[in-house]
């Protein structure tokens, strides 16, 4: 084993502390807020395994001689109190707080997928075997997440007051235009700063991410209503944040997918909500469009998760060059 690849090991074992740390802020007030019983019990669960995560991660990184960063861990745990205030201050808080922790766990599985790939690369079994466990227990998280989308938006809707469908309807979609402006953003910086099979994967999503946006839009205009332009120029902003933060790493094109991956997530939750509550609200064009484009999304999400290891490969690559 290279030292430089050690070292990157033992790093992305710190990364993957840091994010188990922010984990477990956002589970440990998560089943307070959840606002139905079956996503509490999800949170709950994955509490304890998560615990567990963080103990294993703990133990291999002292295995190693490695530490954890306490910087690292205080930043993220800030991050995760930060979002349970977030979710909390929305008064869709049950939708908002479930497409959240969908997204996160995907970020989860992609960390411990190149993990485990930078593992096996390395010849460490142990650390690759333990990223592959917690791995498949993110993907089960993930899983019980899914099953969570009708109980989410009763429980969203009961708390805005449903009497009023079309309204709500139309912040969903309005939701879902911000959400586009910060895909096209995040694509745009992905497509150009990365190579090979990855690039391609952006630039054909982003010209799907466009046409997203305009759909959105052309919906919103048809319902008598308008995107928010605060929360599109907000969202635009944290793409412009987020790829700042990546140029900032030496294994970007490792972290750039992971997060695409988490982000396709996220907009998957997005556009089950609004399909859903389009169907309640009775406006069966707007359900038929979020059901394409929440086929499109998860199509995007498979061709990232199928180049983790291409990813790991560009971002050792990376790492070495700089």
């Amino acid at each position: 084993m290279t030292e430089d690849l050690n070292e990157q090991l033992t790093s992305y074992l710190s990364d993957a502390h840091s994010i188990e740390e922010q984990a477990l802020a956002q589970l440990r007030s998560a089943p307070g807020i959840a606002g139905t019983p079956k996503l509490a019990e999800a949170f709950r669960v994955h509490l304890a395994e998560t615990e567990g995560h963080e103990r294993a991660i703990a133990q291999l990184l002292e295995a190693r001689d490695g530490a954890t960063s306490w910087f690292k861990d205080a930043v993220m745990k800030l991050g995760g109190k930060g979002f349970v205030l977030f979710a909390k201050a929305n008064p869709d808080t049950p939708g908002k707080l479930l497409s959240h922790a969908l997204s996160y766990e995907a970020l989860e599985e992609a960390s411990y997928a190149l993990l485990a790939n930078v593992a096996e690369r390395a010849g460490d079994a142990r650390v690759a075997e333990t990223a592959d466990r917690i791995g498949r227990e993110e993907v089960a998280m993930k899983a019980r997440l899914e099953g969570c989308f009708d109980d989410a938006v009763d429980a969203s809707l009961a708390a805005v007051g449903n009497s009023d469908l079309d309204d709500q309807l139309s912040r969903y979609l309005a939701d879902a235009h911000a959400l586009e402006q910060q895909a096209i953003g995040l694509r745009e910086r992905a497509a150009e700063r990365d190579g090979g099979e990855l690039a391609d994967v952006y630039r054909r999503h982003l010209a799907e991410t466009r046409e997203h946006a305009d759909a959105v839009a052309a919906r919103l205009e048809a319902r008598g209503s308008d995107p928010s332009t605060l929360k599109d120029t907000f969202m635009r902003m944290g793409a412009f944040s987020w790829a700042t933060f990546f140029e900032a790493h030496r294994d970007t094109p490792g972290k750039r997918a992971a997060f695409a991956y988490a982000f396709e997530h996220l907009e998957v939750g997005g556009y089950e909500q609004l399909e859903r509550v389009a169907k309640r609200a009775g406006d069966a064009e707007t359900a038929g469009l979020a059901a394409r484009i929440l086929e499109q999304e998860r199509a995007a999400a498979d061709s990232l998760e199928r180049l983790f290891p291409h990813a790991a490969g560009l971002a050792l690559a990376a790492s070495a060059g700089r």
